[in-house]
């Protein structure tokens, strides 16, 4: 009997601050079996990089069961923390480089919560190139930021 394909959940995400702090935005699109879902919110005072990994966190939310998962930003904080950094954070104690606190240790590990059932593939695309979801996303994130 041939297994048959498994689909991929594709999410992208951005985030947005108006000032860095200040108040910020985010936005997300899943897809799925041809069918798609945006989300967007925001926080009054916040940076951008909480917001890209809040977008993340809100779209790995809405998955009911494991999924493969393609998610794609233009965050390469986010993308170099999850594929790359947090492991020796982890191992030293949620320690950085410099020995100092991970900053945002708090996303970080709900991140490692929200992905930890699903296979996860994380892929970087440039900001503001025209990548048509990334550039829907951006402007989800902006409508996202609170007046």
């Amino acid at each position: 009997m041939a297994e048959r394909e498994e689909q991929v959940v594709e999410i992208f995400c951005d985030g947005a601050c108006s000032g860095n702090p200040g108040p910020g935005g985010y936005g997300a699109i899943l897809r799925f079996g041809g069918r798609e879902k945006e989300l967007s919110g925001g926080a009054k005072e916040t940076t951008n990089n909480r917001m890209e990994m809040t977008a993340a966190i809100e779209a790995f939310r809405q998955l009911k069961r494991p999924c493969r998962v393609l998610i794609t930003t233009d965050s390469q904080y986010l993308v170099k923390g999850m594929t790359e950094w947090i492991s020796g954070w982890q191992r030293k104690g949620w320690l950085n480089s410099k020995k100092e606190p991970v900053v945002n240790k708090d996303l970080w590990e709900m991140l490692l919560a929200v992905t930890k059932p699903h296979s996860v593939q994380w892929k970087w695309v440039k900001g503001h190139a025209g990548h048509s979801e990334n550039e829907r996303c951006d402007q989800l994130a902006r409508e996202g930021i609170p007046a």
